[in-house]
């Protein structure tokens, strides 16, 4: 059963986050003693008996030269080796809590630097993305360009797993059908976010996202930049993108240095779970 061990009998505070409408529970556990399980994680993502969120990140101390460890949760309580958004609010939490301009985040994915940008507008790189089959990873040596499914999709790591389609009109894509039907196709072994795409312009994309472990959300940090890696392989835009998606925009940079991603964030509310709610999961 999920057990939550608490200190001194004082219960946890959480934050309540959105990127573009992609919502979070965030955590901080770097003076807590915190034991996060899946079937806690998902007793928290449940909106009607919990908190609800699309992700759940937890904020640690590392031993690392980055300034926190962040682990991410699914809705579902798989786990998730990155998620942009999220990324990107933490961030714009730590730096109003510091004062700092810059700072490092050490993931699953690898150490991610993080820059205030001014007027709340906070930028990542979500580093280089996997390109080979087996990072990403597929089930078989494959060209990761065009993959051998209906729709001829690309697929692309970004700390996790992507498939994008490309469409000519994204809005009638059917997400509720099609996502569950990719995130478990069997060329993903971890399943994989399903994005489609609709090119608007060499710098400009619309894009619709359903999320591993989650379902359709308002946006996605990691689909995006997987989006703007793929279109750019393509020969569909540049390196340098607008993603609209229906939360909201996002600006992708795909640079030399890594995939950059930028864009506004909420920090919503701030709340304490109660004894007698963790009490109930036990």
């Amino acid at each position: 059963m999920p057990q939550m061990q608490v200190k001194n009998n004082i219960l946890f505070p959480f934050m309540k986050m959105h990127g573009l409408g992609n919502d979070f529970v965030v955590i901080d556990a770097r003076a807590q003693s915190l034991e996060m399980t899946e079937s806690l994680a998902r007793a928290l993502g449940d909106r009607h008996r919990g908190v609800g969120f699309d992700q759940l990140a937890v904020i640690l101390r590392t031993d690392s030269l980055a300034d926190a460890y962040l682990k991410f949760y699914n809705s579902d309580g798989s786990t998730a080796g990155a998620c942009g958004n999220a990324t990107r609010c933490i961030a714009r939490h730590l730096m109003d809590e510091t004062g700092e301009e810059t700072l490092s985040l050490e993931t699953e994915h690898g150490i991610l630097f993080a820059k205030d940008m001014g007027d709340q507008i906070t930028s990542i790189n979500m580093g280089q993305p996997d390109l080979n089959w087996q990072e990403i990873p597929l089930s078989q040596d494959i060209d990761t360009l065009e993959l051998p499914i209906d729709g001829s999709p690309t697929a692309t790591g970004m700390g996790n797993p992507h498939c994008t389609f490309f469409v000519d009109d994204v809005d009638a894509i059917d997400l509720e059908t099609q996502g569950p039907a990719f995130e478990h196709h069997l060329l993903y072994p971890e399943r994989t976010n399903v994005q489609f795409a609709q090119v608007v312009g060499s710098d400009h994309i619309r894009m619709r996202v359903w999320e591993r472990g989650v379902g359709v959300t308002l946006a996605s940090g990691s689909s995006s930049c997987a989006t703007a890696v793929a279109a750019a392989r393509r020969g569909l835009t540049g390196r340098t993108v607008r993603i609209d998606l229906d939360g909201g925009t996002l600006h992708i940079d795909w640079r030399d240095d890594g995939v950059w991603m930028t864009g506004g964030t909420m920090h919503v509310f701030s709340g304490t779970l109660t004894q007698r709610f963790l009490d109930s999961l036990q």
